[in-house]
């Protein structure tokens, strides 16, 4: 499988997460503050919630819903109630094109 364009990097706000889905994989997508692209599982581990609907400060996502905030740069979690990580996929850049392949996960 090869990466799939996801979004275009100008559609990303600055600390604030898109949601995208790939081959039926949810994805949260965020542009943070120092311009760098994460993309990490857009599930909190602590519930059924979509993570691209919570807060981005600095290189965390937090849940809206439980608080949990998830690092974007391994996904583990900082603080309950959530204690598993999400998935932090590989992000690649082509331009504008924001590129996406849920089989390559991040090495932690």
């Amino acid at each position: 499988m090869t990466a799939s364009r996801v979004c275009a990097l100008s559609e990303l706000e600055q600390d604030a997460a898109l949601r995208v889905v790939v081959d039926g994989v949810p994805i949260a997508v965020v542009r943070d503050a120092n311009d760098e692209v994460h993309a990490i599982g857009d599930v909190c581990t602590h519930g059924d919630i979509s993570l691209s609907e919570g807060f981005v400060e600095g290189d965390t996502l937090e849940c809206w819903a439980h608080g949990s905030a998830f690092s974007l740069r391994t996904g583990e979690p900082l603080n309950l109630p959530a204690y598993e990580p999400v998935p932090v996929y590989v992000v690649e850049i082509d331009g504008d094109d924001v590129l996406i392949d849920p089989n390559v996960k991040k090495e932690i």
